[in-house]
């Protein structure tokens, strides 16, 4: 199986499970926040977002540094995944081990830091788990981090089922997503016993190696999490539960759409980062481009359509008490597409080896969205820490693209872009034609409507074409 059947392969198989394991996503969610309301689901947004920090600082970089390492020609693949899941299990009983206790310096209900203590776990099993899933891109087998993730998502259903039905609360949610994980987590472990023999090493010279390629990555995690979870930190410390329930909605749908650009680049970033280690310019820039071109073609139509569909989409996610996140969702879709089309280059960033580059920026962002939030959170609440989250992702991808530029010497050709804009106004116009006459027609069909119009336009402004199906299914 050639290179590019392997990465549409994996492509597809992640399309398809991560559509399963979307749908079962949503509809936890949907229960979930049927079942707390705006108050009880502002105090779960609260624990996910508090124990994020603690999660992320856990991380030191070595999710993105364990494909760039195992990716290398002659690497004893056992050895540095024992070495990276050691380090990473310190990590994380170190960091996550912190959250229950600091929680307590908060003015939060009983039941938010009760929910910390609990939820810790879940977490720990999330940070193992992103080790494992390195060595499956490696691999190019995501297909079984696929049905890893999709066993995790049908417990996580049945579990918040069960709590619902008994009535046990935000705690019983809360043990939900434990399980949930821990199942996870015990999947992707099986799977990779077929790939690398993991075992407790603490081998000083391979951590001095891990360490010396991280601490960039670590450095720039940090900020990351400071403009991105800081918003909601801040939001709930000085306005109600409600509204960090509003917002935390929106911001469910947004995690859901995202997973798609980090799920593709993830796939792609080995190929690029051995195509810049063998010096194969050429391969490194028509991956990159292809990559860029295939995420366009799905965060356009994504933006256009959300700022119709919005209010529907969170009515229909989360319930009636919800319908006032469609105008935050409306404003967070824009940040979502940021991502959609930097997150090629900021993975590029990794595979040219230049992330220390990148650290000033990070640090400079961090530092000045959190001086946004803080101006514009109190006076507008949630649809302020919106616009600095915009704001924040555009600094981050616009520096990515200036340094992938200066040191590949890669810009993308926005032919695609350009067609896929084209589309995606003849399916606004469809949309709201659709909409004004036949405003009871249901979610669902505006939806697949819309997607049919969109690429049939796509198709007719040769934006996609008959050889690119081919190419995409071709074995030989």
């Amino acid at each position: 199986m050639r290179l590019s059947t392997k990465v549409a392969y994996n492509t597809i198989i992640q399309v398809a499970s991560k559509f399963i394991a979307t749908l079962l996503g949503l509809i936890a969610i949907a229960v979930i926040t049927r079942y707390l309301g705006l108050a009880g689901f502002g105090q779960y947004t609260i624990i996910i977002t508090f124990l994020s920090f603690f999660g992320i600082l856990a991380d030191l970089g070595l999710t993105l540094v364990t494909v760039q390492m195992i990716s290398r020609p002659d690497v004893d693949q056992d050895k540095v995944i024992s070495n990276l899941f050691s380090l990473r299990l310190i990590s994380a009983i170190i960091f996550l081990g912190l959250a229950p206790l600091v929680v307590f310096l908060f003015p939060y209900d009983i039941a938010v830091k009760m929910g910390v203590a609990v939820t810790t776990l879940s977490f720990f099993f999330i940070a193992l788990n992103q080790i494992l899933v390195g060595v499956f891109q490696k691999n190019l087998r995501m297909d079984k981090v696929s049905i890893a993730e999709v066993a995790g998502r049908v417990i996580l259903v049945i579990g918040v089922l069960i709590a619902v039905r008994l009535n046990y609360g935000l705690i019983g949610i809360m043990v939900a997503t434990v399980i949930s994980n821990a199942i996870n987590f015990l999947f992707h472990y099986i799977f990779s016993i077929k790939f690398v023999k993991i075992k407790l090493s603490f081998d000083k010279e391979v951590w001095k190696d891990i360490i010396k390629k991280s601490w960039p990555l670590a450095i720039t995690i940090a900020f990351n999490l400071v403009y991105l979870k800081t918003d909601t930190l801040i939001l709930s410390l000085i306005k109600t539960q409600a509204e960090v329930g509003i917002y935390g909605a929106a911001y469910k749908v947004i995690d859901v759409f995202i997973t798609i650009p980090f799920m593709f680049a993830g796939i792609v970033l080995p190929i690029i980062t051995a195509s810049w280690a063998e010096k194969n310019i050429d391969r490194f820039k028509a991956v990159m481009q292809k990559s860029f071109d295939a995420l366009v073609i799905l965060a356009v139509p994504l933006t256009i359509g959300t700022q119709f569909l919005a209010k529907p989409i969170m009515t229909l996610v989360a319930g009636e008490d919800f319908s006032s996140s469609g105008s935050v969702l409306r404003i967070l879709i824009l940040a979502a597409s940021i991502i959609f089309f930097g997150s090629m280059f900021t993975h590029g960033v990794i595979a040219i080896n230049k992330q220390k580059k990148i650290i000033s920026v990070y640090i400079f962002t961090g530092i000045t969205a959190v001086i946004g939030y803080l101006i514009f959170i109190p006076r507008y609440s949630y649809f302020g820490a919106a616009w600095v989250t915009i704001y924040s992702e555009i600094v981050v991808v616009a520096a990515s693209i200036f340094l992938v530029w200066k040191y590949a010497k890669f810009l993308p050709n926005l032919s695609i872009f350009i067609k896929s804009l084209g589309a995606s106004a003849v399916m606004a116009m469809a949309i709201y034609y659709i909409q004004i006459p036949f405003q009871e027609l249901n979610l669902f069909i505006i939806l697949l409507l819309s997607t049919v119009i969109y690429f049939a336009a796509l198709y007719l402004f040769k934006g996609i074409s008959r050889y690119d199906l081919r190419n995409l299914i071709n074995k030989q």
